[in-house]
């Protein structure tokens, strides 16, 4: 997957309001995802729009998306990374 994905990888790094994202994949289920960081909800949902787009292009036509906010305390004490 890295090999085949390292390109949109590198595009996502130019989505406005980009924070970060970590990739998540399960060979077995043939399934992958990720939890990304965008500045605002808005830009998160213009990704989300863009990104299911360019995805059906690929010929994955199930995309799963949820926007939530972050509860920065308890992320805090857990290590999760903020920006």
């Amino acid at each position: 997957m890295a090999e085949s994905f390292a390109d949109l990888a590198r595009s996502i790094n130019e989505e406005e309001g980009f924070i970060w994202k970590i990739w998540t994949e399960n060979p077995e289920a043939q399934e992958a995802g990720g939890i990304y960081m965008f500045e605002t909800k808005e830009t998160a949902q213009k990704y989300i729009d863009m990104h299911s787009k360019r995805l059906a292009g690929f010929g994955i036509n199930e995309v799963n998306a949820k926007i939530f906010a972050i509860n920065s305390k308890l992320t805090e004490i857990t290590k999760g990374p903020l920006k």
